[in-house]
């Protein structure tokens, strides 16, 4: 099992935030089959004003920089994504190649 830490922003509007965790409380089916598909076992996310964090369990194979762009591979999951992106924006400290940004692990107990 691997784990990963992801950070990235929602749009500083109270409207855009509800409408975001609205969609989240009901994620389509097939976008959660998807994740499973490409070797995410585990997925929470979790908000602090327009900062989201993003804890993810895979399994051993998954690699982020191939296993990413399959997910979107399903025409279902690039709908999702597509229209999450609307609600989100980048960290400030993302680079320019990321969207989700991937974060150091710093301490485990």
């Amino acid at each position: 099992m691997k784990y990963y830490g992801l950070t990235l922003c929602l749009r500083d509007n109270p409207e855009i935030i509800e409408q975001y965790k609205e969609y989240h409380r009901h994620v389509w089916p097939e976008v959660t089959a998807r994740l499973g598909d490409v070797g995410i076992t585990q997925m929470k996310i979790f908000l602090l004003g327009t900062r989201l964090f993003m804890y993810m369990e895979t399994t051993d194979e998954f690699d982020p920089l191939v296993d990413f762009p399959r997910y979107t591979e399903d025409p279902k999951a690039q709908e999702w994504d597509e229209l999450m992106r609307t609600f989100q924006q980048r960290a400030p400290e993302a680079s320019p190649d990321e969207w989700w940004a991937l974060m150091e692990p710093v301490f485990e107990l």
